[in-house]
């Protein structure tokens, strides 16, 4: 999904997402991510991380857990070398209300804008070639964070911003914004890390 030359910012992303499906009540993940036109890896792991933050949606018992799933299953794809991918039928599934995605969409406009306005190509070689893999390998391992975050209140919004400052550096071809998001993710392990180890210490201690 690459931006074209008349569009400065992300905003026609949300444009699309908004738009998904045939005007009915209800959504389905597979109209979302058809909308973006094509099912490339960096685009469908920037959903992921923007439904996984947004309160209207992330909130949602058992929607950080599919956007791990979605992010696994593509991220293990684009490490075998595809480029578009196959999703399975029940994820595709999947749906949620159009007034509450709507309602989202709005949310973030103006926070996703701003970010396409800042971010511009340099230091690519952070994320060409084996860097490209490292970021692949850190968004898998962001995505595994999401089961147990569900039981950890706020946290799958750590993991959620890191997916999103990931996709959104590779698809400007920002090598600075992927740093950041390493130290996202870093925060991010150090902290459910700390966490699970408290609980399994508290659970022996008791």
């Amino acid at each position: 999904m690459q931006r074209r030359d008349d569009e400065s910012t992300f905003g026609w992303l949300l444009d699309r997402v908004a738009n998904a499906g045939q005007g009915g009540e209800r959504v389905s993940l597979g109209e979302i991510i058809d909308s973006l036109g094509e099912r490339a890896f960096w685009p469908v792991v920037l959903l992921a991380g923007l439904i996984t933050v947004l309160p209207l949606i992330g909130d949602i018992p058992g929607v950080p857990s599919v956007m791990a799933i979605l992010v696994l299953v593509c991220g293990v794809q684009r490490l075998a070398g595809r480029k578009h991918y196959w999703l399975p039928g029940w994820l595709l599934r999947r749906g949620i209300g159009r007034a509450r995605l709507e309602r989202a969409t709005a949310a973030c406009r103006r926070p996703l804008e701003f970010a396409g306005r800042l971010l511009r190509p340099r230091f690519k070689v952070l994320i060409t070639g084996p860097g490209e893999w490292a970021v692949v390998i850190l968004c898998l391992c962001v995505a595994l964070l999401l089961f147990p975050m569900e039981f950890i209140p706020f946290s799958a919004n750590l993991a959620g911003s890191a997916l999103i400052l990931f996709a959104l550096a590779m698809l400007a071809r920002d090598g600075l914004l992927a740093v950041f998001a390493v130290v996202i993710t870093v925060g991010t392990l150090w902290l459910i890390g700390g966490t699970l180890v408290g609980w399994i210490s508290g659970w022996l201690g008791g």
